[in-house]
């Protein structure tokens, strides 16, 4: 399915400040999503097309059943899920960086020591903090992740069930009338299905959690004071 290494780093990257929860999430995306599919998934979904087989010699009718049982293969709709829940992490990163940015021009403006500046843009690469707009942008990042995880398990379930069966009836031209067609490895492929979707509702119950804990310790007034009242080595 790709090298997924590059989209790793940047999402190490865009969850330095998230919470347990959060970290939680980026190592079920990584484990048992991403390394699910590339190494165990993409195996059983290799002979999708060839393993197909129908009872009918009819020139097309094969390939229509085809597309009508699988309207879009289940790697390709993981890796869409996997990379659509994973842009508003990349979208939040990509607002950090411009912060940082922004910040180490006006200290170049300031006319500060060299040796001062390099010191300071050191610290600011790793320790962004958590809030003002870039708080609301990460709030916002963790709401549309949940949104969308929430969006594909509906696609998933709408397209194709909870399980695939063995037979599949086709009633889809050019077949001239109802022709039974045969599914690979079904069992197999369901245990797949139930795997992915599983994974996809535990990153949806670990993103509810994270919003409820950004609402609860760095939303609410009574939150930001406990945390401003910390000491400056422990704030995030």
């Amino acid at each position: 399915m790709g090298d997924w290494s590059v989209l790793g780093r940047l999402l190490e990257g865009a969850h330095e400040h998230a919470t347990a929860a959060g970290h939680l999430w980026l190592s079920v995306l990584f484990v048992f999503r991403i390394l699910v599919l590339g190494a165990a998934a993409e195996r059983a979904w290799g002979d999708e097309a060839a393993g197909f087989a129908c009872d009918t010699q009819q020139p097309g009718c094969q390939s229509a059943c085809y597309d009508s049982a699988f309207p879009i293969s289940h790697l390709r709709f993981w890796a869409l899920q996997i990379i659509f829940v994973s842009t508003p992490s990349l979208l939040h990163l990509g607002h950090v960086l411009h912060v940082l940015r922004r910040r180490e021009r006006g200290r170049q403006r300031a006319a500060a020591p060299r040796r001062r500046r390099r010191r300071d843009g050191r610290e600011a690469r790793g320790r962004a903090r958590l809030r003002g707009a870039l708080l609301r942008t990460y709030v916002c990042s963790v709401v549309a992740k949940a949104l969308l995880e929430v969006g594909f398990m509906a696609g998933q379930c709408a397209l194709f069930g909870f399980a695939l069966q063995p037979l599949y009836a086709c009633r889809r031209w050019p077949c001239p009338n109802a022709v039974n067609c045969y599914v690979a490895r079904p069992t197999e492929k369901t245990v797949f299905v139930l795997f992915m979707l599983g994974t996809a509702c535990v990153s949806l119950l670990l993103n509810l959690a994270e919003i409820y804990h950004l609402a609860a310790t760095k939303c609410r007034p009574g939150g930001r004071a406990r945390a401003q009242r910390r000491p400056a080595a422990l704030a995030v």
